[in-house]
Protein backbone atom coordinates (compact mmCIF):
# COMPACT_ATOMS: atom_id res chain seq x y z
CA UNK A 1 0.00 0.00 0.00
CA UNK A 2 1.20 3.48 -1.07
CA UNK A 3 -2.13 5.53 -0.77
CA UNK A 4 -4.77 5.16 1.98
CA UNK A 5 -8.27 6.52 1.40
CA UNK A 6 -10.30 5.77 4.25
CA UNK A 7 -8.75 7.66 7.15
CA UNK A 8 -10.73 9.59 10.45
CA UNK A 9 -10.53 12.18 12.48
CA UNK A 10 -11.60 13.05 16.53
CA UNK A 11 -14.41 15.35 15.27
CA UNK A 12 -16.44 11.79 14.40
CA UNK A 13 -16.21 11.67 18.10
CA UNK A 14 -14.85 7.76 18.10
CA UNK A 15 -11.48 8.39 16.87
CA UNK A 16 -8.64 9.60 18.56
CA UNK A 17 -5.02 11.34 17.91
CA UNK A 18 -4.40 14.21 15.54
CA UNK A 19 -4.12 14.73 12.07
CA UNK A 20 -0.50 15.39 12.33
CA UNK A 21 -0.05 12.22 13.88
CA UNK A 22 -1.37 10.29 11.45
CA UNK A 23 0.06 11.92 8.56
CA UNK A 24 3.61 11.15 9.91
CA UNK A 25 2.66 7.69 10.63
CA UNK A 26 1.41 7.73 6.92
CA UNK A 27 5.02 8.64 6.45
CA UNK A 28 7.07 6.62 8.35
CA UNK A 29 4.95 3.42 6.75
CA UNK A 30 5.78 4.64 2.82
CA UNK A 31 2.46 6.24 1.92
CA UNK A 32 2.91 8.78 -0.82
CA UNK A 33 -1.01 9.94 -0.61
CA UNK A 34 -3.09 10.15 2.39
CA UNK A 35 -6.90 10.55 2.56
CA UNK A 36 -8.96 11.76 5.28
CA UNK A 37 -12.17 10.28 4.96
CA UNK A 38 -13.79 11.30 8.39
CA UNK A 39 -18.01 10.42 8.89
CA UNK A 40 -19.57 13.16 7.33
CA UNK A 41 -21.74 16.15 8.66
CA UNK A 42 -25.77 15.09 7.51
CA UNK A 43 -28.63 17.58 7.27
CA UNK A 44 -31.73 15.62 9.08
CA UNK A 45 -35.04 17.17 9.63
CA UNK A 46 -36.36 17.93 13.23
CA UNK A 47 -33.95 17.49 16.11
CA UNK A 48 -32.57 13.85 15.56
CA UNK A 49 -28.25 14.33 15.81
CA UNK A 50 -26.02 11.34 15.35
CA UNK A 51 -23.27 11.01 17.70
CA UNK A 52 -20.47 8.77 15.22
CA UNK A 53 -20.47 11.79 13.08
CA UNK A 54 -19.17 15.40 12.98
CA UNK A 55 -21.49 18.25 13.25
CA UNK A 56 -22.36 20.69 10.83
CA UNK A 57 -20.26 23.00 12.89
CA UNK A 58 -16.49 20.99 12.52
CA UNK A 59 -17.08 21.47 8.47
CA UNK A 60 -14.74 24.71 8.32
CA UNK A 61 -12.74 23.28 10.83
CA UNK A 62 -11.98 20.25 9.03
CA UNK A 63 -11.51 21.65 5.75
CA UNK A 64 -8.82 24.42 7.08
CA UNK A 65 -6.79 22.31 9.25
CA UNK A 66 -5.90 19.28 6.66
CA UNK A 67 -5.89 22.51 4.25
CA UNK A 68 -2.97 24.16 5.72
CA UNK A 69 -1.34 20.60 6.64
CA UNK A 70 -1.37 19.98 3.07
CA UNK A 71 0.46 23.09 1.65
CA UNK A 72 2.64 22.34 4.92
CA UNK A 73 3.81 18.47 3.90
CA UNK A 74 3.10 19.10 -0.17
CA UNK A 75 6.62 17.77 -0.85
CA UNK A 76 6.69 14.95 1.23
CA UNK A 77 3.31 13.17 0.56
CA UNK A 78 -0.42 13.89 -0.71
CA UNK A 79 -3.06 14.41 1.58
CA UNK A 80 -6.63 14.22 0.39
CA UNK A 81 -9.97 15.77 2.18
CA UNK A 82 -13.00 13.47 1.21
CA UNK A 83 -15.78 11.99 3.37
CA UNK A 84 -17.09 8.71 4.41
CA UNK A 85 -21.02 8.89 3.73
CA UNK A 86 -24.07 7.15 3.60
CA UNK A 87 -26.97 7.61 0.38
CA UNK A 88 -29.52 8.86 2.42
CA UNK A 89 -31.37 10.33 -0.83
CA UNK A 90 -33.70 12.72 0.92
CA UNK A 91 -31.40 13.95 2.33
CA UNK A 92 -28.22 14.13 0.02
CA UNK A 93 -28.56 17.20 -2.05
CA UNK A 94 -28.73 19.33 0.45
CA UNK A 95 -26.19 18.07 2.41
CA UNK A 96 -23.52 18.18 -0.52
CA UNK A 97 -24.66 21.65 -0.58
CA UNK A 98 -23.57 22.38 2.88
CA UNK A 99 -20.31 20.32 1.93
CA UNK A 100 -19.61 23.20 -0.77
CA UNK A 101 -20.35 25.94 1.25
CA UNK A 102 -18.07 25.39 3.79
CA UNK A 103 -15.31 25.58 1.69
CA UNK A 104 -12.38 27.54 2.94
CA UNK A 105 -9.63 29.46 1.51
CA UNK A 106 -6.32 29.32 2.73
CA UNK A 107 -3.20 32.17 3.23
CA UNK A 108 -1.98 31.39 -0.01
CA UNK A 109 -5.10 31.61 -2.11
CA UNK A 110 -5.83 27.77 -2.60
CA UNK A 111 -9.25 26.23 -2.32
CA UNK A 112 -9.51 23.71 0.82
CA UNK A 113 -12.61 21.69 0.67
CA UNK A 114 -14.42 18.44 -0.43
CA UNK A 115 -12.22 16.32 -2.89
CA UNK A 116 -13.59 13.32 -2.84
CA UNK A 117 -16.26 10.64 -1.63
CA UNK A 118 -16.49 7.54 -0.24
CA UNK A 119 -20.14 5.34 0.66
CA UNK A 120 -20.00 3.46 3.92
CA UNK A 121 -24.06 2.41 4.98
CA UNK A 122 -24.07 1.88 8.40
CA UNK A 123 -27.50 2.25 7.85
CA UNK A 124 -30.49 0.71 6.60
CA UNK A 125 -33.03 3.45 4.87
CA UNK A 126 -32.15 6.58 6.82
CA UNK A 127 -30.85 6.51 10.36
CA UNK A 128 -33.03 9.22 12.23
CA UNK A 129 -36.28 7.34 11.54
CA UNK A 130 -35.48 3.69 10.96
CA UNK A 131 -32.64 2.78 13.49
CA UNK A 132 -31.68 -0.27 11.37
CA UNK A 133 -27.88 -0.79 11.82
CA UNK A 134 -26.14 -2.61 8.84
CA UNK A 135 -24.05 -4.75 11.17
CA UNK A 136 -27.39 -5.91 13.19
CA UNK A 137 -27.55 -9.59 12.47
CA UNK A 138 -31.08 -10.59 10.69
CA UNK A 139 -32.64 -13.06 8.33
CA UNK A 140 -34.74 -10.64 7.19
CA UNK A 141 -34.76 -10.74 2.95
CA UNK A 142 -36.22 -7.06 3.01
CA UNK A 143 -33.49 -5.67 5.27
CA UNK A 144 -30.88 -7.15 3.29
CA UNK A 145 -33.12 -6.01 0.02
CA UNK A 146 -32.93 -2.31 1.17
CA UNK A 147 -29.29 -2.28 1.89
CA UNK A 148 -28.45 -3.14 -1.20
CA UNK A 149 -30.79 -0.85 -2.71
CA UNK A 150 -28.96 2.16 -0.86
CA UNK A 151 -25.50 1.20 -1.86
CA UNK A 152 -26.38 0.86 -5.28
CA UNK A 153 -28.39 3.94 -5.70
CA UNK A 154 -25.47 5.51 -4.13
CA UNK A 155 -23.57 3.87 -6.64
CA UNK A 156 -25.52 5.59 -9.70
CA UNK A 157 -25.06 9.00 -8.43
CA UNK A 158 -21.45 9.15 -9.61
CA UNK A 159 -20.70 10.61 -6.42
CA UNK A 160 -18.67 8.26 -4.56
CA UNK A 161 -14.93 6.59 -5.39
CA UNK A 162 -15.42 3.12 -3.43
CA UNK A 163 -17.23 1.51 -0.93
CA UNK A 164 -16.16 1.27 2.40
CA UNK A 165 -16.70 -2.54 3.98
CA UNK A 166 -19.24 -2.98 1.22
CA UNK A 167 -19.80 -6.19 2.97
CA UNK A 168 -21.02 -4.72 6.72
CA UNK A 169 -24.66 -5.54 6.22
CA UNK A 170 -24.88 -8.86 8.74
CA UNK A 171 -27.05 -11.10 7.06
CA UNK A 172 -27.20 -14.68 8.51
CA UNK A 173 -30.06 -16.12 6.57
CA UNK A 174 -30.32 -17.97 3.23
CA UNK A 175 -26.92 -18.85 1.23
CA UNK A 176 -29.36 -18.09 -1.74
CA UNK A 177 -30.75 -14.81 -0.89
CA UNK A 178 -27.14 -13.03 0.50
CA UNK A 179 -25.81 -14.18 -2.94
CA UNK A 180 -28.72 -12.75 -5.17
CA UNK A 181 -28.72 -9.46 -3.34
CA UNK A 182 -24.95 -8.99 -3.26
CA UNK A 183 -24.26 -10.32 -6.60
CA UNK A 184 -26.32 -7.59 -7.76
CA UNK A 185 -24.22 -4.93 -5.76
CA UNK A 186 -21.01 -6.41 -6.98
CA UNK A 187 -22.11 -6.33 -10.59
CA UNK A 188 -23.62 -2.55 -10.27
CA UNK A 189 -19.55 -1.57 -8.63
CA UNK A 190 -18.17 -3.18 -11.90
CA UNK A 191 -20.69 -1.91 -14.46
CA UNK A 192 -20.08 1.81 -12.71
CA UNK A 193 -16.28 1.36 -12.25
CA UNK A 194 -16.47 1.60 -8.15
CA UNK A 195 -13.97 0.04 -6.49
CA UNK A 196 -14.57 -2.69 -3.22
CA UNK A 197 -12.87 -2.33 0.05
CA UNK A 198 -11.52 -4.65 2.28
CA UNK A 199 -11.43 -3.26 5.32
CA UNK A 200 -8.79 -3.67 7.26
CA UNK A 201 -10.53 -2.55 10.45
CA UNK A 202 -12.93 -5.38 10.56
CA UNK A 203 -10.63 -7.95 9.53
CA UNK A 204 -8.09 -6.90 12.53
CA UNK A 205 -11.04 -7.02 15.16
CA UNK A 206 -12.82 -10.08 13.61
CA UNK A 207 -16.28 -8.42 13.26
CA UNK A 208 -18.46 -9.59 10.90
CA UNK A 209 -17.08 -8.23 7.98
CA UNK A 210 -15.02 -9.00 5.78
CA UNK A 211 -17.39 -11.81 4.86
CA UNK A 212 -16.11 -14.88 2.87
CA UNK A 213 -19.57 -15.28 1.42
CA UNK A 214 -19.00 -11.69 -0.17
CA UNK A 215 -15.77 -12.31 -1.46
CA UNK A 216 -16.11 -15.39 -3.64
CA UNK A 217 -19.20 -13.36 -5.35
CA UNK A 218 -16.89 -10.27 -6.19
CA UNK A 219 -13.90 -13.27 -7.31
CA UNK A 220 -16.86 -14.14 -10.02
CA UNK A 221 -17.92 -10.95 -10.92
CA UNK A 222 -14.37 -9.40 -11.56
CA UNK A 223 -14.75 -5.76 -9.37
CA UNK A 224 -11.77 -4.03 -8.63
CA UNK A 225 -10.61 -4.40 -5.08
CA UNK A 226 -8.59 -2.24 -2.97
CA UNK A 227 -7.58 -2.00 1.03
CA UNK A 228 -8.86 0.48 2.93
CA UNK A 229 -7.19 1.08 6.74
CA UNK A 230 -10.56 2.54 8.36
CA UNK A 231 -7.51 4.27 10.00
CA UNK A 232 -9.46 5.57 14.10
CA UNK A 233 -5.73 6.19 15.63
CA UNK A 234 -2.69 6.86 13.80
CA UNK A 235 -1.27 3.54 14.91
CA UNK A 236 -3.42 2.20 12.44
CA UNK A 237 -2.41 3.87 8.90
CA UNK A 238 -1.01 1.91 7.04
CA UNK A 239 0.39 -0.93 9.77
CA UNK A 240 2.54 -3.40 8.31
CA UNK A 241 0.86 -6.00 10.25
CA UNK A 242 -2.67 -5.00 9.69
CA UNK A 243 -1.39 -4.54 5.67
CA UNK A 244 -0.14 -7.99 6.22
CA UNK A 245 -3.36 -9.66 7.51
CA UNK A 246 -5.02 -7.76 4.53
CA UNK A 247 -2.89 -8.99 1.94
CA UNK A 248 -3.05 -12.62 3.26
CA UNK A 249 -6.87 -12.09 2.97
CA UNK A 250 -6.43 -10.75 -0.03
CA UNK A 251 -4.50 -13.63 -1.74
CA UNK A 252 -6.90 -16.22 -0.82
CA UNK A 253 -9.11 -15.14 -3.94
CA UNK A 254 -5.75 -14.21 -5.75
CA UNK A 255 -7.15 -10.25 -5.93
CA UNK A 256 -4.98 -8.16 -8.12
CA UNK A 257 -4.95 -5.01 -5.33
CA UNK A 258 -5.04 -1.97 -7.13
CA UNK A 259 -3.51 0.78 -5.15
CA UNK A 260 -5.18 4.36 -6.23
CA UNK A 261 -8.63 5.36 -6.66
CA UNK A 262 -10.12 7.47 -9.58
CA UNK A 263 -11.55 10.50 -7.59
CA UNK A 264 -15.35 11.20 -8.50
CA UNK A 265 -16.03 14.36 -8.18
CA UNK A 266 -19.18 14.68 -6.02
CA UNK A 267 -19.86 17.94 -7.04
CA UNK A 268 -20.86 16.71 -10.34
CA UNK A 269 -23.99 15.97 -8.66
CA UNK A 270 -25.21 19.59 -9.98
CA UNK A 271 -24.36 19.71 -13.44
Amino acid sequence: MTRNYHTHTFRCHHASGTEREYIEEALKNGLVLLGFSDHSPYVFPGKYYSKFRMSHDDISDYYLTLGLLREEYRDRIDIRIGFEMEYYPKQFRQTLELMAEKEQTLPSGEKAGLQYLILGQHFVGNEYDSHEYSGMPSVSDRYLGRYVENVTEGILTGCFSCIAHPDLVNFIGSKKLYDKHMRKLAECAKANSVPLEINLLGLHTNRNYPNPRFWDIVKEVGNEVILGCDAHTAADVASPSLLQEGEAFAARWGFDLIDELRLADPLNYFK
